[in-house]
């Protein structure tokens, strides 16, 4: 009998110096790039949805960064704080000692001022990841649920799931030219729902997608990943509607209406 038991794994803390080696457009939304370097020895993420901490110079160009404390981080009173952002490592490669991380374009965040003019030799700061959420791997199949800002953890969930394992994706996007090839040895479905031109922060498309979702058969594992009310509100229905135990469920909201949708 199937225990689905999850892993929660700690990891120690540390701020990396690391540089833009190369970049890639991804589609027209999406841009990938490569750092690297030797501090990013010993890198560790475990799981597919891990976030690292990045942290982009400051207004004046320079980088100040915390000091982490029992308390939590500490930045000096004296100067202006480095902005940090959250977001998932795509890939790591730790023989070539590379970092792969993607970035969606929206918004006018330091995180995508940074991402739409960052070239090779460029210097960013990575932190973490503290800990990494590895899903049981014994679950009948598994649904994915996320928009853009979470089609890097897509991606990784789809490369490291079990090839015996049934998959469903239903994955919001600007519009067709933002599909990805994304590669995944189980049986895999996915869905494209494209907002052709609807404000990412009233769009309901997911919502609607997943009212008419048919569950698979056996148990599933719910992954969801996307504007934060918008997850909130699809756990509800998943646990409530679809009478999935909460355990079998993690929902994480990666950006909020009205900020500046840096992820």
């Amino acid at each position: 009998m199937a225990t689905h038991e999850h892993r929660l794994l700690r990891h120690p803390l540390r701020l990396r110096h690391l540089q833009v080696l190369r970049t890639q457009p991804l589609t027209p939304h999406m841009r990938r790039i490569v750092v690297g370097g030797p501090e990013l020895d010993g890198f560790v993420s475990a799981g597919p949805d891990d976030h690292v901490k990045l942290f982009f110079p400051n207004p004046e160009g320079a980088f100040v960064l915390p000091t982490m404390t029992e308390h939590g981080p500490v930045y000096p009173a004296d100067a202006l704080p480095s902005p940090a952002r959250d977001y998932t490592p795509r890939h790591y490669n730790a023989e070539a000692q590379e970092l792969t991380l993607d970035f969606v374009l929206h918004g006018d965040g330091p995180a995508c001022r940074w991402a739409a003019q960052a070239d090779p030799g460029d210097a960013l700061v990575v932190g973490g990841p503290r800990g990494s959420f590895v899903a049981a791997d014994d679950f009948d199949a598994y649904v994915l649920i996320g928009d853009e800002t979470a089609l890097p953890a897509i991606g990784r969930w789809l490369e490291t799931l079990p090839a015996n394992a049934e998959v469903d994706a239903l994955i919001e996007i600007p519009g067709y030219a933002d599909r990805q090839a994304l590669d995944c040895d189980a049986a895999l479905r996915i869905t494209w729902l494209e907002r052709n031109g609807v404000d990412a922060r009233s769009s309901q498309l997911l919502e609607g997608a997943l009212r008419d979702f048919d569950p698979p058969e056996g148990d599933a594992f719910y992954w969801i990943a996307c504007e934060s009310a918008r997850a909130r509100m699809m756990r509800k229905f998943v646990e409530g509607h679809l009478g999935v135990p909460k355990e079998w469920i993690r929902a994480t909201g990666y950006w909020k209406a009205g900020g500046d949708q840096d992820e």
